[in-house]
């Protein structure tokens, strides 16, 4: 088994205890988005960034807010432009007396960053972005300054609208370890967020959320470090192996996923597996995240594309030829 060493059983529990009362939290506030609610919390709390895709209006930055909320952290808000500039967000050197500077901190320096419809930002600006989601620090002026601990990055994007936008880099896709897909709420849903706006809620106040803190940056911490001590079998290691390589010879894609799409496929499955309660990993866990660990990694083919072929379609084509290990 792959681990450096094992959790007992008080480790399992506290940790599923904090993750899934984190995961109700954003349950009460964010109606009818539990599968994206899930894959935000497992890539959270296997310190991954974040990128989400779907139509305005499905509550992708309140997602985001509640989070911080619910954690005690700190919420930073990117709205992105196109004359958005690198030091916008990642701060400056201000002259304060005759040759003396001082660092002003951009809004990078948060806990729980959302870059607002990120695609719409220039390549200068998603190049410093680039450097601060991989090395989780910035340098201005020759100067390195190391970011929050808890510093994670959501970026939401916009499927529909294209103008004015910037395609991110393949580069700059591959730092995030899930694209996650909110689509709109089924009716249920809508309907019972109809009647909590009746019953005083309120998007832009965040004292109407009736959210409750239930962990803080050290139990996060906490959970991170639990989860890097999930048991792997060596099976599931080279199923993880077989599945990302399967994606780089399907004739249905122009472009596989990368080797950092298996690590984060190894940490998603760890900190799936935590939140069920285990301290050991199982096919299940890498199956299902799969799709979020690698959508956003590959390229369809033009023609198919043309057909109307998406990426989860194309990927699952791949991914069916690699048997499940027993």
């Amino acid at each position: 088994m792959a681990g450096p060493s094992s959790l007992n059983p008080e480790q399992i529990e506290a940790a599923r205890a904090g993750a899934r009362a984190t995961l109700a939290q954003l349950g009460h506030i964010v109606l009818g988005q539990d599968a994206a609610l899930r894959e935000v919390m497992l890539a959270l709390i296997a310190r991954g960034h974040v990128l989400l895709e779907g139509p305005p209006g499905t509550a992708k930055t309140l997602l985001v807010r509640t989070l911080s909320l619910s954690l005690g952290l700190s919420f930073r808000r990117i709205q992105c432009t196109p004359d958005l500039m690198p030091s916008d967000v990642t701060g400056v050197n201000l002259l304060t007396g005759p040759g003396t500077f001082q660092f002003r901190p951009g809004p990078l320096f948060g806990d729980l960053i959302l870059g607002d419809e990120i695609n719409r930002a220039p390549a200068k600006t998603q190049a410093a972005l680039l450097e601060a989601m991989q090395e989780r620090a910035v340098t201005v002026d020759g100067t390195t300054h190391p970011l929050s601990p808890a510093f994670t990055v959501f970026a939401t994007q916009n499927p529909i609208e294209y103008e004015g936008t910037y395609p991110l880099p393949e580069a700059e896709l591959d730092r995030f370890m899930v694209k996650v897909l909110v689509d709109y709420p089924d009716a249920a849903a809508e309907e019972g967020l109809l009647n909590r706006v009746l019953d005083g809620f309120e998007a832009q106040e965040t004292a109407s959320y009736g959210v409750q803190q239930v962990l803080d940056s050290e139990g996060l911490s906490r959970i991170r470090q639990a989860v890097r001590l999930v048991r792997v079998d060596p099976t599931l290691v080279r199923y993880i192996t077989l599945l990302v390589r399967s994606t780089r010879d399907s004739p249905a894609l122009t472009l596989g996923a990368s080797p950092r799409a298996s690590v984060a496929l190894l940490q998603l499955a760890q900190a799936s597996a935590l939140l069920a309660g285990r301290d050991y990993a199982v096919p299940e866990d890498i199956k299902l995240l799969a799709p979020a660990a690698m959508r956003h990694r590959i390229a369809v083919a033009p023609e198919l594309e043309l057909e109307g072929v998406s990426a989860d379609q194309a990927l699952g084509q791949a991914l069916e030829r690699v048997e499940i290990p027993q």
